[in-house]
């Protein structure tokens, strides 16, 4: 049984029980959340990208991937990723765009995005649309990442985070 990667978002409407409870809301389009895999948790398998898709719920696009297993998943899709490219997650795996790997083996200057804060909790920082992130230093067990506000912070080598620059760039400037 795969797990569906849509569901209906629900509307609120300003309505508590049925009940008006904040006046001058409603109406809106029926939209649905795209579950994305932030923690991509599939350890090397690789996945072939078949879409790119439009999300209206993030200023990014999504790119739909398929698992050698069977198995569809969204990810934020990363600038230069094509329909055709392979991917994979772990800790052996290329340097390429939209890989995700440990933050100790990724090169110093090298862009990436969706950090994670705490090992297998899924990428937290650097998720909107022309997002990046740099690693500037590494300590023993800690690497220290430029974000993208230009705060530099110190996070757990063993992190995982993807590389590339989150898509839609001209997002940014507006």
């Amino acid at each position: 049984m795969t797990k569906k990667l849509k569901r209906i978002l629900k509307k609120q409407s300003g309505r508590s029980f049925g009940k008006v409870a904040v006046r001058h809301q409603g109406g809106r389009e029926r939209r649905f959340y795209r579950v994305v895999d932030f923690k991509r948790d599939k350890l090397n398998i690789e996945g072939i990208v078949v879409g790119i898709e439009y999300d209206p719920n993030r200023a990014s696009d999504l790119a739909v991937v398929q698992y050698k297993d069977g198995e569809k998943r969204y990810i934020l899709a990363p600038l230069g990723l094509a329909i055709g490219d392979s991917l994979a997650a772990g800790d052996d795996v290329d340097i390429k765009v939209g890989n995700s790997l440990p933050l100790a083996r990724i090169p110093i200057g090298q862009p990436i995005h969706n950090i994670e804060l705490a090992h297998g909790r899924g990428g937290q920082i650097a998720r909107s649309a022309g997002d990046q992130a740099f690693i500037v230093a590494r300590e023993e067990r800690y690497v220290h990442i430029k974000m993208p506000s230009g705060e530099v912070r110190k996070i757990l080598a063993l992190n995982f985070a993807t590389i590339g620059q989150v898509g839609k760039v001209e997002w940014k400037d507006r």
